[in-house]
């Protein structure tokens, strides 16, 4: 019997060496490859001809000639969408660009669609308020016209409850492809930093990741070093960040590092990791900052929280950052680090991850057709039955993003 065959649709394209859906991807291919068939689109923008393989890992490698992210991204999944229902058995489509593709596919194809949301995108500062529009409506789209959707987070399964009245189905990310890294001479040379104590922190520079802020909070803390890795010549915003703070002796700014060893031994010999995030779900720098048994100073939001299980120490303002950095004591960074390895241990595991995805395809694969797999919620709801899903904050009408 032939293997089913699934399309990875909406990742920058393997080998992983952007972000988190890649990854992710990266993971699927190793975990499932042998018995799944599996096919993942790739950005030909991001992967120059001389370097391109056919297949990775026993994937098939499909490129198209357009950016994964920005505006282009809308064509870009729109296209593989179109391309993969000649073929595949499942369509895994990661975030919700080409979400106006999906009532096509279920309304001419009998192919099963699942949909991961990648946190609340429409939401995000960085979008014109045309392209956040399309983005509210593509979400829309993409839940409805799907066979089961997945959240990341149990705050962004908050939101799709009260916006859907639907159960999303909760997978989270892995951790434990990181590297416990002991630093050599050779990295102590090209770091010096790395003898002593310093924070670090690693995202793409944009300012939902409070940049600012944290930047601001360090320029105050003359005696605290700071070592922050990103984009930052990729967007004016992270141009001007850089010119403002480069000067100051206690704050080092790193251009992207996609080398895993070598990103680990910065992060993983810190004394503490400044996470800034303000919008998204569980956030892949988050949890393998976790797994490597960090100390987390997290900005407060839900879905950061929910990751965390509530154990971490969290700021919302500049002057919040400071005090934590200027009180927390060293046994309490140190315990702190403890419960964040005990979480990400026993939760963002990729073979974990690997086998909740398998679940979910297995389980559309086996639904009759335009059966809806997530649980849909009465709008009159009893009370009774909310507890007894556990869904009791739902009686609340606070969206996720109001939570404190």
């Amino acid at each position: 019997m032939s293997n089913k065959k699934v399309a990875i649709i909406g990742t920058v394209g393997l080998p992983a060496n952007y972000g988190g859906f890649e990854t992710l991807t990266e993971h699927l291919v190793e975990n499932l490859g042998e018995k799944w068939d599996i096919s993942v689109y790739c950005s030909g923008k991001r992967y120059a001809k001389n370097v391109r393989q056919r297949f990775y890992k026993g994937a098939r490698l499909i490129y198209l000639p357009f950016q994964a992210n920005g505006i282009q991204s809308i064509l870009y999944d729109c296209i593989s969408i179109f391309h993969a229902i000649f073929y595949a058995d499942v369509l895994l489509v990661l975030g919700v660009s080409g979400g106006f593709m999906l009532p096509f596919v279920k309304l001419f194809t009998n192919k099963k669609v699942i949909i991961s949301i990648d946190g609340i995108e429409w939401k995000r500062s960085k979008w014109s308020k045309i392209a956040r529009l399309y983005l509210w409506a593509a979400e829309w789209m993409a839940v409805k016209y799907s066979d089961a959707d997945i959240s990341d987070n149990e705050s962004i399964q908050d939101y799709t409850a009260i916006r859907y009245k639907t159960l999303s189905n909760i997978i989270e990310y892995g951790a434990d492809h990181t590297i416990q890294a002991t630093p050599t001479l050779e990295d102590k040379k090209k770091y010096p930093f790395i003898v002593s104590s310093y924070a670090f922190k690693v995202c793409r520079i944009e300012p939902e990741n409070n940049i600012g802020m944290v930047l601001r909070a360090f320029s105050k803390l003359r005696g605290y070093a700071l070592v922050m890795v990103g984009n930052w010549n990729n967007s004016e915003y992270g141009i001007e960040l850089r010119k403002e703070y480069s000067g100051y002796p206690n704050i080092t700014m790193l251009d992207p590092i996609y080398d895993q060893r070598e990103l680990d031994v910065l992060r993983g010999n810190c004394y503490v990791y400044v996470h800034g995030h303000s919008a998204g779900g569980t956030n892949p720098s988050l949890v393998e900052a976790m797994y490597l048994g960090l100390s987390i100073m997290v900005y407060g939001v839900s879905y950061n929280r929910t990751t965390t299980e509530g154990k971490a120490m969290y700021f919302k303002s500049e002057e919040e950052l400071i005090y934590l950095i200027k009180t927390k004591k060293l046994a309490d960074i140190k315990a702190v680090a403890v419960k964040m390895k005990e979480i990400a241990h026993r939760r963002y595991l990729w073979k974990l991850i690997s086998d909740k995805y398998e679940y979910m395809m297995l389980r559309v694969l086996a639904k009759p057709q335009h059966k809806y797999l997530t649980s849909k919620l009465s709008k009159k709801m009893p009370d009774e039955q909310l507890l007894s899903f556990e869904l009791g904050h739902l009686k609340s009408p606070a969206f996720f993003f109001e939570k404190r």
